[in-house]
């Protein structure tokens, strides 16, 4: 495995799996990711309309624990999804998959997304992550989990039916996150004026929890009547509006440099080159937002491929690890209980901004400890392997000398794993 191969299999990958065939010409295998329809395939796939079920039935018959839905299918789902992740063949577009739903975070701190966020991911994010930006958008705003998750399914129009009959009000959580976390952001020079505006447009855009199928409804006595003006730019009345306002947002040249910044940050540094951020932007401004040219774009940046200019995440150690030691099948590792106990629980972040994306927020003592607990625990359950062959196979010319000595040298096999997991090298991307 020569230097170009192996950063493509930790920078834009997600690590070798011990059963993925190190490939050739390393560009055309990430580009021939980006084409054709998603390829992940699932052990289990609740739609959306099957968590809302679950969710209703939870809530209105308040069954005892063992009769409850919404956790067995969170937990199946939770599995299959991370499992996806773990054995999957074109880890770059999954690498793109988790990148753009942590862009357009859904958390599971508000209690109506647990049973559709692994929907969120599929219906929403993966259909679009080779398409365009604007199409991705609209999904998203529309799906229930970020509806529910930034309160919007309640928001009225003070001025509308339901608002002089019922005096509910506007809610702005919605229309504030997307324009300054998923489109503009705050370098986009909107108002607070443009922020109510906005969130006008988005009125009625609300869930259908009880007439099958559950799911997105568009509920016009909730809606603020009459046209908005938004970022200078004036939007029809009615569901249109909203879904103009957000063509417009998808096109507007301060989200294409956002969007393009942390693409880079994400691929190729935590401080992104400047260069590489305008060569990104352009062509999302030339394609009208084409997520797969981008993505097929940051692999011919030149900085992309120098070495050791990331951080593993604890969610990508986590894949890592486990795409890149054979455990046996009895003693594979929990990832949703790892990912939980590395502080990056999943689907879990704090805050609608999503996870960081710099190694000084996840490069604390306590939690590089974290991880060196982590990899001596898992050691253990590894069973009979060569540390120094696994970590050859996984880096490559990646490893150091002085590191590969170190685990030739180790006391026993489990301190040769822990050091290899544990290492300056396996830690980066």
């Amino acid at each position: 495995m020569d230097m170009h191969t192996a950063q493509a299999l930790v920078r834009f990958g997600l690590g070798r799996s011990g059963d993925q065939a190190v490939p050739g010409d390393v560009s055309a295998w990430l580009t021939r990711q980006l084409a054709g329809p998603d390829p992940a395939r699932f052990s289990f796939a609740p739609s959306t309309a099957d968590g809302l079920a679950a969710l209703r039935f939870d809530r209105e018959n308040k069954p005892p624990p063992e009769e409850r839905q919404v956790g067995p299918l969170f937990k199946a789902d939770a599995a299959a999804t991370l499992a996806q992740a773990v054995s999957t063949q074109a880890p770059f577009r999954e690498r793109l998959v988790w990148f753009w739903t942590n862009h357009f975070t859904v958390s599971l701190r508000q209690g109506g997304v647990r049973p559709i966020a692994g929907a969120f991911m599929r219906e929403a994010i993966r259909p679009y992550v080779n398409g365009k930006f604007g199409d991705m958008l609209l999904a998203v705003m529309r799906h229930p989990a970020m509806l529910l998750y930034l309160d919007n399914a309640q928001s009225v129009g003070a001025n509308s039916v339901a608002g002089m009959r019922q005096h509910r009000g506007l809610n702005e959580n919605l229309a504030r996150e997307c324009l300054e976390l998923h489109t503009v952001s705050v370098a986009g020079g909107y108002t607070q004026a443009d922020v109510t505006a906005f969130a006008n447009i988005l009125t009625g855009w609300s869930v259908e929890m009880k007439n099958p199928p559950p799911g997105f409804m568009f509920r016009p006595n909730a809606h603020e009547p009459g046209p908005k003006t938004v970022m200078g730019h004036g939007f029809p009345p009615g569901e249109e509006g909203g879904v103009m306002a957000l063509a417009f947002l998808a096109q507007h040249p301060a989200t294409h440099r956002f969007l393009a910044t942390k693409l880079v940050r994400h691929f190729v540094a935590d401080d992104p080159p400047a260069d590489a951020v305008r060569k990104i932007e352009g062509v999302l401004r030339d394609t009208r937002g084409d997520l797969g040219a981008a993505s097929a774009a940051l692999v011919a940046l030149p900085a992309a491929w120098q070495p050791e200019t990331k951080l593993r995440s604890p969610q990508d150690f986590v894949f890592a690890t486990m795409r890149g030691v054979p455990f046996p099948a009895d003693k594979q590792p929990d990832p949703v209980g790892a990912l939980g106990a590395l502080g990056q629980p999943l689907w879990n972040a704090p805050l609608p901004n999503g996870w960081p994306d710099r190694a000084n927020d996840w490069a604390g003592p306590e939690a590089l400890l974290r991880r060196v607990d982590w990899s001596w625990a898992l050691a253990g359950r590894a069973g009979d392997v060569d540390a120094a062959e696994l970590a050859e196979a996984n880096l490559g010319p990646l490893l150091k000398p002085a590191t590969q000595d170190a685990i030739r040298r180790a006391g026993s096999r489990r301190e040769a794993l822990t050091l290899f997991l544990a290492s300056p090298e396996f830690q980066r991307r």
